[in-house]
């Protein structure tokens, strides 16, 4: 008898782990007990999963090839807080330290028992606080507010015309208020799209909701990363 399909709204993880065994025990182990789960087999495919999803907790494993899980939770912390939960076959004080210094929420070295992950894995979507009401709520920066629902964006009760491509790039920064938002999430799918021409398109966004754009206040650069929108 196969296990009943996790609730649409059950905490959403992402497994990112080199070895296609353990992907497939773990998303086995999760779906089991009522979380829905993704995975990814190195940090590259990670960064695409969460170009297009939103997540609750990573299990994130640190011996990968290329970028190490530390490397990669470093960063992640730098974009997002999404908790990170971190799995490995070493268990030195020292590794231990580095994935702490990177950023992690916690710590499990391999092998691990079943039963200890899901304790963990409880404990830490526990300690992330009550989620926040489903669908997409208004966000106010200064005078204005944008409706994700609608595309509406309003300086007090005046309407601001938007191109399709402003809308989009509003929305993006409504499911995460006040998160830096990086530049490839921006990018998103968009076929041909560099990260050159978003600059572009954030500066003509700049001049409808900045009274100076060249030195914003809402719609603020995070240098290096990609773009803050500064939510009230």
């Amino acid at each position: 008898m196969s296990a009943p399909l996790p609730d649409d709204n059950a905490d959403h993880i992402l497994i990112v782990d080199d070895d296609l065994r353990i992907r497939q025990l773990l998303q086995r182990l999760l779906a089991e007990n009522g979380y829905r789960v993704s995975t990814a087999g190195n940090a590259a495919e990670a960064r695409a999963c969460m170009s297009g999803l939103t997540f609750d907790l990573i299990v994130l494993d640190v011996m990968m090839p290329g970028e190490t899980g530390i490397e990669f939770a470093g960063w992640l912390r730098s974009a997002s807080t999404v908790p990170i939960l971190m799995l490995t076959a070493r268990s030195e004080t020292a590794d231990r330290i580095a994935g702490l210094e990177a950023g992690v929420d916690d710590y499990l070295p391999k092998p691990f028992e079943p039963r200890e992950l899901l304790l963990r894995v409880s404990a830490i979507l526990r300690r992330g606080g009550p989620k926040l009401p489903e669908g997409p709520v208004d966000i106010r920066f200064g005078p204005f507010s944008f409706n994700p629902a609608k595309g509406e964006l309003r300086n007090g009760e005046t309407p601001i015309r938007l191109t399709d491509r402003e809308k989009q790039i509003l929305s993006i920064f409504a499911e995460q208020p006040g998160a830096t938002v990086p530049r490839h999430k921006i990018v998103g799918d968009q076929t041909g799209l560099g990260e050159r021409t978003v600059d572009v398109q954030i500066n003509r966004l700049r001049r409808k909701i900045e009274d100076d754009p060249a030195n914003p206040i809402h719609l603020q650069t995070v240098r290096g990363i990609g773009y803050r929108l500064a939510c009230d």
